[in-house]
């Protein structure tokens, strides 16, 4: 085992440990959430609105509803626990460490997507006690699953290198983040939108992530999975650079 692979699982290790320790705070909340979000949408409202594009509408919102839960909870645990270690100077420790940038930019983002995946477990486990969902398939379900939580984990970690307070890593994800989620298709479809707000709402990426899921678990989407996979796989790659050259420059860090 290289020294490599022991940082990296030595920070994956305590990422894990982080959130599992206070799983009334990582794990608990989202489960009642979700529960009244099939309650009162699902069960109350969606009897009254029928079918969305040949499935009921429960089904219909239950990829959205956990899509939207793996990326509210892979982005806060990298951009929390990423402040925290500068805020607390433990910072110090990592960059005096004979650890590569990309090995450290690795054990966080991996740590955001264990818990975005297990959130979205967590979820989906709760969804099932509401509707018996099948899911279509399989491997397009779950390389979004993870390709979500991936992407968001690493905008989680650069709003963390650039934050300068505990407030500064609240905003996007309370103006950026929870508005781009409900507007990304969650609870409608493209098809209920008058043209021109269709036009704005494929500009909105995460409308591409929510449906690209959608087809994975019922095999309903209203855009195209492929060029759906093409973004997403885009985003990654540039927020990767992005996170690197940071690490290399030390913002937000060497300060």
């Amino acid at each position: 085992m290289t020294i490599h692979t022991v940082a990296f699982n030595t920070i994956l290790i305590k990422e894990i440990r982080r959130f599992a320790r206070i799983w009334p705070q990582t794990l608990l909340p989202p489960a009642i959430t979700t529960a009244l979000y099939f309650l009162i949408f699902g069960r109350l409202i969606g009897e009254r609105i029928g079918s969305v594009s040949g499935v009921s509408y429960m089904d219909y919102i239950v990829p959205g509803v956990i899509l939207m839960s793996v990326i509210s909870h892979s982005y806060a645990n990298v951009v929390s626990s990423f402040y925290s270690t500068k805020f607390q100077h433990h910072i110090e420790e990592l960059l005096v460490a004979p650890v590569p940038n990309a090995v450290i930019l690795a054990g966080y983002v991996c740590g955001g997507v264990a818990r975005g995946i297990l959130v979205g477990g967590v979820v989906a486990g709760i969804a099932r006690l509401f509707t018996p969902i099948e899911v279509q398939h399989w491997d397009i379900a779950l390389a979004v699953l993870v390709l979500t939580a991936t992407l968001f984990a690493l905008a989680g970690f650069i709003n963390a290198v650039f934050a300068d307070s505990f407030d500064a890593i609240s905003i996007i994800p309370n103006f950026v983040l929870t508005p781009l989620s409900y507007l990304g298709g969650v609870f409608y479809s493209l098809a209920m939108l008058p043209p021109i707000w269709q036009t704005i709402a494929r500009g909105n990426p995460i409308l591409y992530m929510i449906n690209a899921f959608r087809y994975g678990l019922i095999g309903v989407s209203d855009v195209d999975v492929t060029l759906a996979f093409q973004m997403t796989g885009s985003v990654i790659v540039l927020l990767i650079v992005f996170s690197l050259i940071l690490l290399h420059k030390g913002v937000g860090i060497k300060n």
